[in-house]
């Protein structure tokens, strides 16, 4: 993959993904450029670009989301991508009390090329993998995560259940009846983009190929949608294996959280 294209893909990805695409199904509000998303969880905070703000305005925009999360009593995430200006943006948003989490890095690939690269990947000896619709299902998905993650998502049953509702693609991966893995396809409308989620599995099945599995099935229905291109917000242990079975990283992905005191 050249630079030129690797350039191509990200400005497809800045032109389709951020902004109001990035959150057209969730309730919003805006200020300015911003777009401020109110989920379940805590609050979100979007945009194309800052360009045409000097560093007061900057300074003022970031105080405005903080404050407005803050008076509802949630925590506010602003998602700082690495190609972002001002080159200070991250110095800004620590002085307003914004804490960095851990960085993920952005892939981008065409469908049709990573579903050619894992054909006959699609299945795992002693795996099941379906596509989800009750409830109950969604509800088991939340507590594999709690057991992977060690913390309580029993939130993201909700979650699920909203996004289904919108379109979004829920697989499970069973093996014996228990779930071991799970990843979901956001098919954003109006792009030419498929988010892959999740992909989270319980540490006795990884290294077994249920991973890459997931992403089959997903790039193949998401090609067969019509849509042209996968993204991910990869972790460092999903990265190198997106990257070896094509996609491309064309930027960075940090999410800025400011937590109110309770």
């Amino acid at each position: 993959m050249t630079d030129a294209s690797k350039n191509d893909l990200l400005a497809a990805y800045d032109d389709q993904l951020r902004g109001t695409s990035e959150t057209a199904d969730v309730p919003t509000s805006t200020d300015g450029p911003v777009i401020r998303v109110e989920y379940p969880s805590r609050g979100f905070v979007s945009y194309r670009s800052l360009d045409g703000l000097d560093s007061g305005e900057i300074d003022a925009l970031i105080a405005r989301q903080r404050d407005f999360f803050a008076a509802k009593g949630q925590a506010v995430e602003w998602k700082l991508r690495g190609h972002d200006q001002p080159a200070d943006l991250p110095d800004r948003l620590k002085a307003a009390g914004f804490e960095p989490e851990e960085q993920e890095t952005v892939l981008v690939a065409e469908s049709a090329a990573v579903v050619e690269r894992l054909q006959g990947r699609d299945m795992v000896d002693g795996i099941t993998i379906r596509l989800v619709g009750e409830r109950a299902d969604v509800e088991r998905i939340a507590a594999m995560e709690s057991t992977v993650w060690g913390e309580d998502w029993s939130w993201l049953a909700d979650d699920l259940v909203r996004r289904q509702a919108s379109g979004t693609d829920v697989y499970v991966a069973e093996a014996g009846g228990e779930v071991v893995s799970a990843a979901w396809a956001v098919y954003k409308k109006g792009t030419q983009f498929t988010g892959l989620w999740g992909g989270s599995t319980l540490a006795e099945w990884r290294g077994k190929g249920i991973y890459k599995a997931l992403v089959a099935v997903r790039a193949a229905r998401a090609a067969e949608l019509g849509y042209k291109y996968l993204h991910v917000d990869a972790s460092d242990d999903s990265s190198p294996i997106l990257q070896r079975l094509g996609f491309v990283a064309v930027t960075t992905t940090t999410p800025y959280v400011y937590t109110p005191a309770k």
